[in-house]
């Protein structure tokens, strides 16, 4: 039994929640182990749409085993939403899903100093959702954040609230921002503490244990490869690792026991919040955008479009060691009389095969595109490569080469049955 990772090989919003919900047929464990609800998974079952944000998306699948890794942070009050919306849709969660002990926990604090910190950057925002994940990862990396098994005991936590009431509302009285109430806050996270401690779990333990047994593990990556913190377009960039080797350090889980990475793209790229995106153009946004497409599943927003970068694609599949491809979204370009195809960067008299770390290079790189012809014909009810129109089969052929890894899964449209393998 395979133990996968699964990553973004762009800005997020690849598809990864319907890649997920296909690879968890095969596995008995799935695994989220960074960022926090501040992503957004999207899952058609039939007509119905599932939209998680912290759960993981095997909890659509009975009997699967969701883990919620020690490298996310954990909205309580919104998990405890999203658990209630999934039993109110029959999705069960009871032995199923199950929390790190050892996560960080969002508070409202950390929503007004992503707020506040965004506003203070002016043309230079990252274009946060403001749910307060990087002022969480910053109390992390500071030693001072609450971890689940604080929030979980009533007085602990009641002593580590009112200290950090305390040191915050100084902030906030400074900065003319409402101050917060100690017993508002108390009572409100006490409710969400007491619904989600049943849930809680030496979760590294679990995932070694599930191993000895030959079970198959699943870890699900949140964002994409050029939102990591280290790797990503920085300072435009999440705060957590997005690139696989954060799925170890998310989870507990040794390196040397993962056996395939696969990343996910779309036919095209997307982009959420601001930061450099070469192959960004008009034309394609406008199209996608009219068609009803590329809004965010998290902030609602419209998501930036352009041609599939390659270059971004290739520089993901040497970050992260990607085995396989998974490319999403292909129905998106069936109406194109032309595509084009992102293979190199140029900047200066240079061109660049990857992604250039400096960004104010980055920033003035324009596209090399490669041009291929259309194929003017809708695949969503297509479920074999062999079917495929003969130019579709063409680029993803040119996108295959050019992003030097192996395509292993097509996606033609958002539901479920709407994928086949290579």
């Amino acid at each position: 039994m395979a133990n996968i990772v699964l990553v973004g090989a762009q800005w997020g919003d690849e598809g990864k929640g319907k890649i997920i919900d296909v690879l968890t047929e095969k596995s008995d464990i799935i695994v989220r182990t960074q960022g926090g609800n501040n992503a957004g998974h999207t899952v058609f079952i039939g007509t119905t749409k599932y939209v998680l944000h912290l759960v993981p998306s095997g909890i659509l699948h009975k009997s699967k085993i969701c883990i919620i890794g020690n490298g996310v942070v954990v909205d309580p009050i919104g998990l405890v939403k999203e658990i209630e919306g999934l039993l109110s849709m029959n999705v069960q969660v009871a032995g199923q899903l199950f929390i790190s002990q050892t996560a960080h926990v969002v508070m409202p604090w950390h929503k007004e100093l992503d707020a506040l910190k965004e506003s203070k950057k002016g043309s230079n925002k990252i274009g946060t959702t403001k749910n307060g994940i990087g002022p969480a990862y910053s109390e992390k990396a500071d030693r001072t954040g609450i971890r689940v098994i604080d929030f979980i005991h009533p007085e602990r936590f009641k002593t580590l609230l009112k200290n950090k009431i305390e040191e915050h509302n100084e902030t906030f009285a400074a900065n003319g921002i409402p101050t917060m109430d100690f017993d508002e806050i108390y009572n409100l996270y006490s409710k969400a503490a007491e619904k989600l401690k049943p849930l809680v779990a030496d979760t590294v333990t679990l995932l070694h244990e599930a191993w000895k047994q030959n079970k198959s593990i699943l870890f699900e990556g949140a964002q994409g490869t050029f939102l990591d913190i280290d790797h990503g377009t920085y300072p435009f960039v999440t705060s957590s690792n997005t690139t696989s080797g954060g799925a170890c350090t998310g989870s507990g889980f040794p390196p040397n026991r993962i056996d395939k990475v696969v990343g996910v793209a779309k036919a095209y790229s997307t982009r959420v919040g601001s930061g450099p995106m070469p192959s960004e153009n008009e034309e394609i946004s406008n199209h996608l955008h009219g068609l009803g497409r590329e809004f965010g599943a998290t902030t609602g927003r419209p998501r930036r479009c352009g041609w599939h970068d390659a270059v971004a694609t290739r520089t993901a599949v040497m970050l992260n060691g990607i085995d396989e491809l998974a490319l999403t979204n292909l129905d998106g370009l069936d109406t194109f009389d032309t595509v084009k195809l992102c293979v190199a960067y140029e900047c200066d008299g240079i061109q660049y095969r990857y992604v250039p770390s400096d960004i104010t290079v980055l920033e003035r790189c324009k596209p090399v595109y490669k041009e291929l012809p259309g194929w003017k014909t809708p695949t969503t009810a297509i479920r074999s490569w062999d079917d495929l129109p003969e130019n579709a089969r063409n680029y993803l052929k040119n996108l295959e080469k050019e992003s030097e890894t192996h395509l292993s899964i097509i996606s033609v449209g958002p539901a479920r049955d709407e994928t086949f393998s290579v």
